[in-house]
């Protein structure tokens, strides 16, 4: 039998569009008819539809193909136990044309490392994203908060009382 490459893609909202990761999963050697999607779902939602499908579509030898870590999971425990799954079922993971392969130690070293620079990653974004949503609101306890960090680090002190 010979190995699929299986497509998956998500939008976090309905109003985004899921052409620029179809187009990148067919650039990767994604058959179209193989991708799937979940759109208007957020990564920290396990219950997908189209990832549970994905999954159920990727045999052994399979290689599951996204085009960023963050379509696939929002967080490390996530993205761990769908690498678990992938591991079990002897299928490969391919994050935007690198191509990582669970059952190797150092495929596993990398896909963790890669997992945890994305969860910080998406912490920033989603911090920044709440920042951007509360000024207009008049809520300035962020930019409080910003403020006693930077003057704390530049005297030396942590910037909290004791």
């Amino acid at each position: 039998m010979t190995a699929l490459l299986i497509g998956y893609a998500r939008c976090s909202t309905d109003q985004q569009d899921l052409t620029a990761q179809r187009d990148g999963l067919a650039a990767l050697g994604v058959d179209i008819d193989r991708v799937y999607v979940d759109n208007g779902l957020t990564g920290t939602n396990r219950e997908r539809p189209g990832l549970r499908e994905a999954l159920a579509a990727c045999h052994e030898g399979d290689t599951l193909v996204v085009t960023k870590l963050d379509r696939l999971a929002w967080s490390l425990p996530d993205a761990r136990a769908i690498a678990d799954e992938l591991t079990v079922r002897q299928v490969r993971l391919n994050l935007g044309g690198s191509v990582y392969d669970p059952t190797d130690p150092v495929g596993r070293l990398l896909f963790n490392v890669l997992a945890m620079v994305a969860e910080s990653d998406l912490i920033r974004l989603s911090t920044r994203e709440g920042m951007k949503v509360a000024r207009p609101k008049g809520d300035f306890r962020w930019a409080a908060a910003a403020r006693r960090d930077r003057a704390g680090s530049r005297d030396g002190s942590r910037g909290d009382a004791l």
